[in-house]
């Protein structure tokens, strides 16, 4: 990251943690929890409840579709991620409550899903983020996530669940292809030099691996398996969770979780946010998969948090890779 870029991003940074009303984080970092109603048998709820994205109080555009303030030259913007999270909120509060107003929001952030995927340089269809994002290397608009790709399909398939409206079910279709395609054609899938199967929520050279993002984005395959019951789909899950079976040790430091593997002498460690993430994402993938490593993982990475040097030493050092890095 350049002189300038890393001033830029600092100014973000302050005016969206510090700045009056709300910011883009304001959505993003609401309490991580578990959705004990959701199935691993056949698509249901989703897997964390995400109570306060289903109350987003915006900004919204003009048809009701949430945006997300990313204040400075960024402005409002749509996010596909955030967009997907929210009609996944919505959804879980409508399988509870069969509040009207759930269900059109649910119709909206579909809506926009459905209109929205475009052809990348390779034919795959994603879901583009029309602004410049400042991470390792700039990504320059329009970038792709394996995350948006994977929590898109999530909301989908339950749209077309709902409502059996067919745009919903031939988008999620045309959304999945990426999710079987390495970057290098257009996809999101990255193999490593031990034959592990990541999926990427940056698509950088090299890959750094997000885990949260990996995850999420996981449990859209895994959705679009058991809504089709695909035999890719199954290959690519099986692929992945053995792929963190064999690296989540990668990921703990003796005290924290790491957010990335960034390959910089400085690890870049989990905020207590994402920390909190990873635990209960852990938690969802050991009832998913029936793997106690999952578990225990996630009970191990809880006591990390319960001690208060860990949280504080944690946090020096993520302000340090932020310091030195991105």
């Amino acid at each position: 990251m350049s002189l300038a870029s890393r001033s830029q991003y600092y100014r973000r940074i302050f005016s969206a943690y510090l700045g009056p009303g709300r910011s883009q984080l304001t959505f993003w970092h609401e309490m991580p929890e578990i959705n004990p109603r959701a199935r691993t048998d056949q698509l249901g709820e989703y897997y964390m409840l995400f109570r306060q994205k289903a109350d987003y109080a915006g900004p919204f555009d003009s048809d009701g579709v949430p945006q997300l303030d990313y204040r400075g030259a960024i402005g409002r913007q749509y996010n596909p991620i955030a967009i997907a999270q929210w009609g996944l909120a919505n959804y879980n509060l409508f399988c509870e409550t069969a509040d009207v107003n759930c269900r059109q929001k649910i119709m909206r952030a579909a809506d926009w899903l459905s209109s929205h995927l475009e052809q990348n340089s390779h034919g795959m269809w994603v879901w583009n983020h029309q602004f410049d994002w400042e991470y390792r290397d700039t990504l320059k608009a329009p970038w792709y996530s394996g995350l948006a790709q994977g929590q898109g399909i999530s909301l989908l398939l339950r749209a077309y669940a709902h409502s059996k409206l067919q745009k919903y079910l031939e988008a999620a279709q045309l959304a999945f292809v990426s999710l079987t395609r390495p970057v290098g054609q257009g996809g999101v899938l990255v193999e490593d030099g031990e034959q592990n199967l990541w999926i990427e929520e940056y698509l950088v050279v090299p890959p750094t691996h997000i885990l949260n993002g990996f995850i999420w984005a996981l449990w859209g395959v895994f959705d679009y398996w058991l809504a089709h019951r695909d035999a890719q789909a199954k290959e690519i899950v099986d692929r992945c969770v053995h792929t963190m079976l064999r690296n989540l040790q990668r990921f703990d430091i003796g005290y924290w979780s790491l957010y990335e593997q960034s390959g910089t002498w400085l690890p870049m460690l989990a905020s207590p946010f994402y920390h909190r993430l990873h635990i209960v994402q852990l938690q969802v993938m050991h009832k998913l998969t029936g793997e106690s490593l999952f578990g225990e993982f996630a009970a191990r990475w809880e006591g990390y948090a319960r001690v208060r040097t860990n949280r504080t030493r944690a946090l020096i050092e993520k302000s340090m890779f932020k310091l030195f890095y991105y």
